[in-house]
């Protein structure tokens, strides 16, 4: 009992000082992550954030199934890398149709995961269809006309493309095992838009290739400015209910409801992989148009470097065109065009990087078109005009 009492006195000591010294975030990261057994956040740490419910419609649209639906099993080595990395969800869709999907460790086809960094595609899809309703002015527009608190030397060139692409010149430090980074006081913190505000452009925008989720934080925030909305409301109107969703989303926010728009959209596999088939359709859902078939072709296109393009990841490595949206911990939603593929992985942790991705990423790809291309070919889809 002496043992105990002293946890928890040393604990109310570290809230309270975490408190006093204006790092009050830190007694949120402690409770969610180490008093519930985790060094880090997790796939399933909704429960622990505020969030807004990105609302499905009423007609929504299931996968059909393939005719061969989960008959042929996975291959050894694809099971292995997906065992190793704690995968709770594998789904491949081909030819607009569901071949084969598998869940782990209790999750099902209705099970929400956090997307990570799934989510900067999301919100750059969001800026693009604002962008096609006029609410945004372009690309090219400044972001200091929407947010003129913008702190920094190179504030005023800022643009809004130089958010998506990765290439802004914030004065921020991408780390995720520091709890005492800006990434962090952003995650945990309750004032989200407050901290942007504070940190500065320090270089000049569109000169490099600097991967920093307060890019896209400050790209959702001039959404948000030029709608009068919120990310939740907007990916519901403009996305989730034209995409046919199963189930409802849910999405991060901070303590004042700014969600946030780098990371954490929260959904099951099946729903994710509405993203995929929009994309690889170019823009296009079952013959509606969501997003310009000339923006798809530019946010798959690399920007400053070969493997990113507007908020999507690029991999040419594997004979053709690969493309993806991509979580910290192996969340992925993988485009083929060629073998008219999407293929949907979550899961608990990631491999290292080998050549701008995550080993696991190029072993999904890898085993995944060995399937297929034993088969008979596939035709492309045409581009939609």
């Amino acid at each position: 009992m002496k043992v105990v009492g002293g946890f928890v006195v040393i604990l109310v000591l570290l809230f309270i000082g975490a408190r006093l010294t204006g790092n009050g975030y830190l007694a949120k990261g402690l409770w969610a992550c180490y008093l519930h057994g985790n060094n880090s956040a997790t796939i399933d740490d909704l429960k622990y954030f505020d969030s807004h419910k990105i609302e499905a419609g009423t007609k929504p649209w299931p996968w059909p199934l393939r005719g061969d639906y989960n008959k042929n099993q996975l291959p050894a080595k694809l099971q292995e890398v997906l065992t190793k990395t704690g995968t709770v969800a594998f789904l491949i869709v081909q030819n607009d149709s569901i071949r084969s999907e598998n869940y782990w460790k209790g999750y099902s086809d209705s099970s929400q995961s956090n997307s990570f960094s799934m989510a900067k595609s999301i919100t750059t899809m969001l800026a693009e269809i604002a962008i096609q309703k006029g609410i945004l002015k372009g690309w090219n527009q400044k972001v200091k006309s929407l947010l003129p608190d913008l702190k920094g030397p190179h504030a005023d060139e800022l643009e809004l493309r130089h958010l998506s692409t990765m290439s802004s010149g914030l004065q921020w430090d991408e780390a995720y095992k520091n709890p005492f980074t800006i990434t962090a006081k952003a995650y945990y913190g309750d004032h989200v838009k407050e901290l942007m505000m504070t940190l500065p452009i320090v270089d000049e925008p569109g000169k490099f290739y600097n991967y920093q989720s307060g890019n896209t934080e400050l790209l959702g925030l001039c959404i948000m400015k030029a709608s009068g909305k919120s990310l939740a409301e907007l990916a519901s109107e403009w996305l989730w209910k034209p995409l046919q969703a199963e189930h409802d989303a849910n999405w991060h926010t901070d303590a004042q409801g700014t969600e946030l728009c780098y990371c954490c959209f929260n959904t099951d596999a099946r729903d994710f992989a509405r993203f995929g088939k929009m994309m690889l359709h170019q823009g296009n859902w079952n013959g509606t148009q969501i997003l310009d078939s000339s923006f798809v072709q530019m946010a798959t296109t690399g920007a400053l470097t070969d493997f990113y393009g507007y908020s999507f990841w690029l991999d040419n490595s594997h004979g053709t065109k690969v493309f993806a949206q991509r979580g910290i911990l192996g969340q992925y939603i993988i485009t083929i065009p060629e073998y008219n593929l999407v293929i949907v992985r979550l899961g608990q942790h990631s491999l290292p990087p080998v050549n701008h991705h995550p080993e696991d990423f190029h072993m999904i790809v890898d085993q995944v078109l060995e399937m297929v291309r034993c088969e008979q070919p596939t035709a492309p889809h045409p581009a939609v005009q």
